[in-house]
């Protein structure tokens, strides 16, 4: 069959899968710094037939791998970026970081890369054998925790032509992701101003690091007059050399989320008019740079029946004893609270082995996998690769995406994801429902990239640790 070709290649190559996951998260690279980890999985991709094309949308750890010709056009969607800070040793249960203060893959994403990618060579595998026609693609995309890569890459319209992506992220349940996540705006705002002495004249000088926090004094009194379930967050990244010196240049940094992209469009201009009102206030002038921006996460219900069913089929990851009792002493470094979201019924389970319904929660962060779900119909899986309540973002998400228990979940995913493509390559009527459904769905809610047209992403937003 088919998929018994899909399956055994995966079986077959799962050592070297594990290795390249681990080779990425030894990288542990972050966001548009992927360059040692793209090129991994661009061997990968090219060690199997597909052509791939480097450094698209200015990035140049994004790149593209085709394989087939003809319909139905089905795409993966690949991340592989670090986050700043999580640095970890594998099989602590205590915080030991392998270099203090380095990246850490917190989120998972070198299992993310790595699995969409086993998906894709492994359908090109069964197609081939099958003779069925179609279009396998793998889209490496990277900065994802910056909101900038598929965001970039939807502008400029490498997602055009899909008929359907598929994605998957590591987490602690196995099941479908149903939930909405936020539409989200980022830019930097830094305001000009007068140097001076401190002490000696102070009256001549016009501080920029006072426009920074007056502004977000303005839009800390704004939260109480949105929405519920948006969030504003900043930091400043320039406050100013040293307290003698009257600041002429500083600079902060917003996110701005809200469930619907309008609804972010309409805050962040609240948020503007802050930034005019703390330069008129202190006498400073200001310039906005806009860094990137996202869309919600668009849910189409005729896909994730189909890998609902694929996930099933493939089944969960199955723990060891050693595993589980690895699990349960890492899960008393969490936070009190940290399972007071998980579904009631797995609550007293450390790893999850069992395949739920889908999760349909709305998420209060973001993902450029929303501008993917706007250009296309998107379905999005999850499988257990850490500990059930496991803090996003932290050090014991990194323990575990680096060891055996990620490494588990990661196969799960790619082989539920490999089923479910073949499906959708062999019925193609689950295609045109899919995409009946999504047209209907952005016929009322058009896409809006907030990204202006010309506009390259910036490549040093977040500093390498080394």
């Amino acid at each position: 069959m088919t998929t018994d070709v899909a399956l055994k290649w995966i079986e077959h190559n799962e050592r070297t899968l594990i290795e390249t996951s681990d080779k990425i998260w030894e990288l542990a690279e972050v966001g548009l710094q992927e360059h040692g980890s793209a090129k991994l999985l661009e061997k990968l991709l090219l060690d199997n037939g597909f052509a791939v094309e480097s450094g698209v949308s200015g990035m140049p750890s994004a790149f593209i791998g085709s394989w087939g010709q003809g319909r139905p056009v089905i795409g993966f969607l690949g991340e592989y970026d670090a986050l700043p800070g999580l640095s970890q040793q594998r099989l602590s249960a205590t915080k030991q970081p392998l270099e203090e203060g380095a990246p850490g893959h917190g989120c998972g994403h070198n299992l993310l890369g790595t699995a969409a990618l086993a998906s894709a060579i492994a359908v090109k595998h069964a197609l081939l054998a099958s003779g069925m026609q179609g279009t396998v693609k793998y889209f490496g995309c990277p900065a994802e925790e910056l909101l900038t890569g598929k965001a970039y890459m939807a502008k400029d319209g490498h997602f055009d032509g899909l008929d359907i992506a598929i994605t998957w992220h590591p987490g602690s349940l196995n099941a479908v992701r149903m939930g909405t996540s936020n539409a989200m705006n980022s830019a930097k705002f830094k305001f000009f101003g007068v140097t001076a002495h401190a002490a000696g004249n102070p009256h001549m000088g016009r501080s920029a690091l006072d426009a920074c926090i007056l502004m977000d004094v303005g839009v800390n009194y704004m939260r109480e007059h949105i929405i519920q379930d948006a969030r504003v967050h900043s930091v400043i990244t320039d406050g100013g050399g040293e307290p003698n010196v009257v600041p002429a240049h500083a600079e902060i940094w917003y996110y701005v989320r809200a469930p619907k992209r309008r609804q972010v469009d309409d805050i962040y201009a609240r948020v503007v008019k802050m930034a005019e009102a703390a330069a008129a206030m202190t006498e400073t002038s200001y310039e906005i740079e806009f860094l990137t921006g996202c869309a919600e996460y668009i849910r189409v219900n005729a896909l994730a029946q189909v890998f609902d069913k694929a996930l099933r089929d493939a089944g969960p990851p199955r723990f060891t004893d050693e595993e589980k009792a690895y699990a349960r002493e890492l899960a008393k470094s969490f936070p009190k609270g940290s399972r007071d979201e998980v579904p009631a019924s797995v609550k007293a389970a450390d790893l999850h082995e069992e395949i739920i319904e889908p999760l349909t929660r709305h998420g209060h962060g973001s993902s450029d996998v929303g501008d993917v779900s706007y250009v296309t119909p998107t379905v999005e899986i999850s499988t257990a690769c850490n500990v059930i309540g496991t803090p996003g973002h932290s050090w014991q998400y990194t323990a575990t995406t680096g060891m055996s228990i990620g490494h588990k979940g990661m196969v799960c995913a790619a082989r539920a994801m490999a089923l479910g493509a073949l499906r959708l390559f062999s019925e193609p009527r689950l295609v045109e429902s899919a995409r009946g459904e999504w047209e209907e769905i952005i016929r009322q809610n058009p896409y809006n990239n907030p990204i202006p047209k010309e506009q390259m992403p910036r490549l040093d937003v977040v500093k390498s640790h080394h």
